[in-house]
């Protein structure tokens, strides 16, 4: 049955993968998906880190029309750890752009070749790079933010543990140490205890397929630490670290918090807002209603384009960033 199980799990990776990917292919090929639509330069496969031989990406979308540096969107895609990329991601990088943000956009290890906690190992390297380099790019590093949906959520999430707090880990020490933390923070839909698959399901039933997705997320991606302590895995399950409340060093910035009611993870969404407000750090939560995981990344859609707006008009607000009236987001359709 365990073996029937993975069978079916990695059938489930393998078509989701194919599906995403040939969607995102296809969107490249509207008119509106080209960048130069949007007055906006894309830089690709620019390295921020060798591991193991392996060479890490990432690409920069800039507005083309700029007079001085601009804040800053660190991208993170999702896939549940173990699919997808930056590649699949371009439209996020052309709707921040477009709308007067410097965008970089990055790839990260994959699980379940790459587990926990390679991700952020690979995410906190990323930071280091920006750290460096951001400026020469038109980076406003004292407007930055960390952004991501779904998985890339969970990592932002993660990411902003490690520039908060001071932890063990030799990345996360790394990340502290740039003296870099964002002005914003904006995980959308991202599963923020992963391991525990089965607790979304105890509160309202979910389809098979969820659950299988969520199991599969957990035993890819915690391959190698799923029976550690606890706190080995805070960086996997950043909900702890919020819900147990500890103080950081530094104080966490504010969060934008978007997903859908009829998203399976809404839950963690809900206990994500609860744990910062208790904590009093700003959290505007939006609850779309009716609407799936991930919704927001089908820009033609209504409240895809409202969440959208929403989420510019809050980064604007927490990074004081004045936003031409005629720029809007959504206009991919």
């Amino acid at each position: 049955m365990k073996e029937l199980n993975r069978l079916r799990q990695r059938a489930n990776r393998v078509v989701a993968r194919g599906v995403i990917e040939s969607a995102s292919r296809l969107g490249r090929l509207h008119p509106n998906a080209d960048p130069r639509r949007h007055r906006v330069e894309v830089l690709r496969n620019i390295e921020y880190a060798r591991v193991a031989g392996r060479s890490l990406k990432l690409d920069v979308y800039r507005p083309t029309q700029r007079s001085g540096p601009l804040p800053t969107v660190l991208y993170i895609h999702g896939g549940a750890f173990n699919i997808l990329s930056k590649d699949t991601h371009w439209l996020m990088g052309i709707a921040f752009a477009r709308a007067g943000y410097i965008v970089v956009n990055i790839d990260y290890r994959l699980a379940p070749r790459h587990p926990y906690p390679a991700a952020v190992s690979d995410v906190c390297s990323a930071l280091a790079w920006l750290a460096e380099h951001g400026k020469a790019y038109g980076a406003d590093l004292s407007r930055l933010v960390f952004a991501g949906e779904s998985a890339g959520g969970n990592l932002a999430a993660a990411l902003t543990i490690c520039c908060c707090y001071r932890r063990p880990e030799p990345f996360a020490q790394a990340a502290f140490a740039t003296g870099l933390v964002p002005s914003a923070v904006a995980p959308a839909c991202a599963p923020l205890q992963v391991t525990d698959p089965t607790r979304l399901s105890r509160r309202r039933r979910l389809p098979w397929y969820a659950i299988d997705v969520l199991k599969s997320m957990r035993n890819s991606y915690l391959r190698d630490v799923r029976y550690a302590p606890p706190t080995e895995k805070d960086l996997a399950d950043p909900l702890h670290v919020f819900e147990r409340g500890a103080r950081p060093e530094r104080p966490l910035p504010p969060f934008f918090v978007p997903v859908g009611t009829k998203d399976p993870l809404l839950d963690d969404t809900r206990r994500l807002e609860r744990a910062l407000r208790a904590m009093g750090v700003p959290c505007e939560a939006r609850y779309y209603k009716g609407e799936i995981h991930a919704f927001h990344a089908m820009v033609w859609r209504r409240k895809a384009k409202r969440c959208w707006q929403d989420q510019l008009r809050f980064l604007d607000h927490a990074l004081e960033h004045p936003r031409e009236p005629h720029r809007e987001v959504a206009a991919f359709a």
